[in-house]
């Protein structure tokens, strides 16, 4: 676990224009100072990132928002308040201090408060902002652990902090907060049922934006594995049909199912729980893949809480993969 002299380390690190992966609640993030568009370009290049591909940029507190963003809502203040530190993004109108290296181009930023102690520490110790997308190849798996990035990224990474096991376990809620009427850009860690509660009013998710963000890539957050997505019930059948074709499947086996007899290579029983699938979802995945699975068949949670943020990264997994 990481100490305070590994945390000032990692500060310096910041400062220098290196590389720091660091623990957030949802997943492991690959740092650089937000100031530094060098620094910023070196995350694109470690992670083989598109650069039109805006970041996240974290912060400590929601008292320093207005230094990175202008024109904010009262919407978004509301939503910054209630949920910051927690794993919840908002995209506002990009302030002086981001450079457009860090927003893929754009005239909007999407800012964060991670609500993780080794997290914040490095934000208070480095004084700053830090710009951080998951710390993996573009499209695959995101880290849950200091090992994930370590095995994935290697030497890319200047410094690792390891803050253990991520408590949420899937990427942070995106809501385009440019307007009064805010939407998901990206469903996570935040349910769209608690930002409803907070604001009094529905919110929509659309299914295309004109704002792009992170994770919006036709395949994103993807094993090696090909991953098919069908009905729950159908399952069993659909992983012992591509037994027999020869395929070495992993199955994701749904709560409903958790007794049926299963012909595959290896199988993850999905816990009942939506909040302990998504903090488990890209161990799962992992563990799948080096298990030697070809073929992964899952299906989709209800989309209520968080089951909205498992499915979007099941269909995300699912889809083409990148060409680079």
């Amino acid at each position: 676990m990481a100490t305070t002299s590994d945390i000032e380390k990692a500060a310096e690190v910041l400062r220098a224009g290196g590389l720091v992966a660091l623990p957030t609640e949802t997943v492991y993030g690959l740092g650089a100072n937000a100031e530094d568009p060098a620094a910023v370009a070196r995350i694109f290049q470690a992670k083989g990132r598109p650069p039109s591909h805006p970041l996240i940029v974290h912060i400590g507190g929601a008292e320093h928002l207005d230094d990175w963003v202008q024109n904010v809502p009262a919407t978004a203040r509301l939503l910054a308040d209630h949920f910051w530190p927690g794993p919840l993004t908002l995209v506002l109108g990009r302030g002086r201090r981001v450079p457009l290296e860090a927003t893929g181009g754009l005239e909007t930023v999407a800012v964060r408060v991670p609500d993780h102690p080794v997290a914040l520490a490095l934000l208070k110790a480095f004084d700053g902002g830090v710009t951080a997308p998951s710390a993996n190849r573009f499209g695959s798996v995101s880290p849950t652990t200091a090992d994930h990035v370590r095995a994935e990224l290697g030497e890319a990474v200047d410094f690792v902090l390891d803050g253990g096991p991520c408590e949420v376990g899937v990427e942070s809620t995106i809501v385009d907060a440019t307007g009064e009427i805010p939407s998901i850009l990206r469903p996570g860690g935040v349910p769209r049922e608690d930002l409803e509660a907070v604001l009094g009013f529905p919110i929509a998710v659309p299914s295309t934006s004109r704002v792009r963000v992170p994770g919006q890539h036709p395949s994103h957050y993807a094993p090696r594995a090909r991953v098919v997505l069908v009905e729950a019930e159908k399952v069993v059948a659909e992983a012992a049909l591509a037994q027999e074709l020869g395929h070495r499947v992993g199955v994701l086996l749904p709560p409903a199912l958790a007794d049926a007899p299963v012909k595959a290579h290896a199988v993850v029983a999905v816990p009942g729980s939506t909040a302990a699938y998504a903090r488990g979802l890209y161990g799962f995945l992992r563990e799948l893949d080096e298990r030697g699975c070809d073929l992964i068949v899952a299906s989709l949670p209800g989309e209520e809480g968080l089951g909205l943020a498992i499915a979007n990264r099941l269909r995300r997994a699912a889809g083409p993969r990148p060409t680079m």
